[in-house]
Parts: structure tokens; C-alpha cells; sequence
């Protein structure tokens, strides 16, 4: 739980960009956090959202590492150059979404390398804002070797004919019956993407293929429950998610 430590008990995390191998054999840069206290620590991977590989996935990831993960945050935008998180970004959505191909084995490199560490217990989960919520729902389904996966207000996972594309050929919610670990899903109800439908489609499908979920669903939020640097921040529900993600993680990943 956040803020529940005890005042005189060691605390130390070191993070740092490192490079492992990602999708088509290339080298891809990642932001691994994680702590320094004795024993052996689960792995998350954090897919980033949107909007890039920024500062607020940095702090995130350092903060899942102050509660005990060892957290590697890929860049999954890295094949359209270097520069400030937005202008990578935009570069990206210019000239065409990611793909989702080479985003999963992004995440296939990054669990690949969170097991080889040394101070690992073996376990390793996925978790994603945004876009990042639709890629690990899908790593979730397509990757073997997560243990759990958080989807945080995922937008596209349920999704038409009409949203699909070349980079991203399948809805996920399509690849459910796939799912072998638990879910926990966040969602704020005034969302427009996954709007209430779509969550709802999401979890019936869950329900039908018997999956071990959990979901969370805030009136009065929106998009982006988390993000204290915007607007959407809603501080009641996102200390609540925050508290069920940890707890959620802590169960299925430490335990």
C-alpha cells in the first residue's frame, strides 16, 4: 500500500537507461528501476502510453520500484528517432502507429531480461496506461511468460473494423480466450475511449472465457486517472486504483 513502510527499515533504488534486444534483433533503450534491499524482487514491465517515453513513465516506474518491482520501461518509439518525448510522439502518430508486432517483442525482450537478473524471484508482470494498457492486454494474451497484468483505462482493446489497421491488425478483446494470468483493469466511467460500452463488452467476453479478473471503475473520471501533471487527474480515484494495483501485484507476483 502507498505510504505503508516503516520509517527505519532500509530504502534504496537505483534506475538508469540500458539497452537489451528488442524487436527484429534491434537494440532498444529502456528505463530500468529497481530496488536495492536485500532479497529477491519480482519484475514489471510499463509500456508506455501516447504520449511516449516520458518523464511521468520514468517516475512511474521508480515509484513501482520504491514498493519493491524491479521495473523496465521500453521505448517503444525508438524507431522513430530521438528527441523530447512529444516531438518522437507526434513523429510516430505521423507517420503511422506503432506495430503492434514489434511492440510485443519488445515486451518478450524486456521479460527475456527481467528473468536472466540475478536478484529475480521469477516472476514478472505487464502494465500500461493508455495505448500502454491495449499493448499489455495484448502482451498479456501473445507473450508467454507474464505472471499478471494491469490495464490502466486501455483505449482500443474492444474495437471495430473501422479502427483496425495494418500496424494493428486485431483487436485485442479478440485474443481473450488466450489470457492465462489474472487482470486487473482500471477505468474511469465518463471515459471515451474505453468508454462504459466498451469495458463492458470487455468484461463480458471475460466473464464467457472464465478469466481471473478484477476491474475497477470510478464514477466522475475520465481518461487518465494518474497523470497529476494533467487536468484528468481525479486524486480519489487514483489513490484507490493505486492501492488496488499494489495490493494486486504484491499478491500475484511477490507472494
Amino acid at each position: 500500500m502507498w505510504n505503508d513502510f516503516q520509517t527505519d527499515a532500509y530504502s534504496g533504488v537505483i534506475a538508469e537507461t540500458v539497452a537489451l534486444n528488442g524487436h527484429e534483433g534491434k537494440h532498444i533503450n529502456c528505463y530500468w528501476a529497481r530496488p536495492l534491499s536485500a532479497g529477491k524482487h519480482p519484475g514489471l514491465v510499463l509500456i508506455p502510453h501516447m504520449p511516449g517515453w516520458d518523464e511521468w513513465c520514468r517516475e512511474t516506474s521508480f515509484r513501482f520500484a520504491n514498493h519493491g518491482f524491479s521495473v523496465l520501461c521500453p521505448d517503444i518509439y525508438q524507431d522513430y528517432g530521438s528527441g523530447k518525448p512529444a516531438e518522437v510522439a507526434g513523429r510516430m502518430q505521423t507517420m503511422g502507429l506503432v506495430k503492434d508486432s514489434s511492440v510485443m517483442e519488445d515486451a518478450k525482450g524486456c521479460l527475456a531480461f527481467l528473468k536472466s537478473q540475478p536478484l529475480t524471484n521469477g516472476k514478472v508482470g505487464v502494465i500500461g496506461m493508455c495505448s500502454g494498457g491495449r499493448h499489455a492486454f495484448l502482451a498479456a494474451c501473445t507473450v508467454d511468460g507474464f505472471d499478471a497484468v494491469v490495464d490502466c483505462w486501455g483505449g482500443d482493446v474492444v474495437a471495430g473494423a473501422e479502427r483496425l489497421s495494418e500496424a494493428r491488425p486485431v483487436a485485442p478483446v479478440d485474443y481473450t480466450d488466450r489470457l492465462q494470468i489474472p487482470l486487473l483493469g482500471i477505468f474511469g466511467n465518463d471515459d471515451a475511449n474505453p468508454d462504459r460500452e466498451q469495458v463492458d463488452i470487455l468484461e463480458d467476453r471475460l466473464k464467457a472465457c472464465g478469466k481471473e479478473y478484477e476491474f475497477r471503475r470510478y464514477d466522475g473520471a475520465g481518461h487518465g486517472i494518474w497523470y497529476y501533471h494533467r487536468p484528468m487527474y481525479r486524486q480519489e480515484a487514483a489513490m484507490d486504483s493505486w492501492n488496488a494495483t499494489l495490493a494486486f501485484l504484491d499478491r500475484h507476483l511477490k507472494e
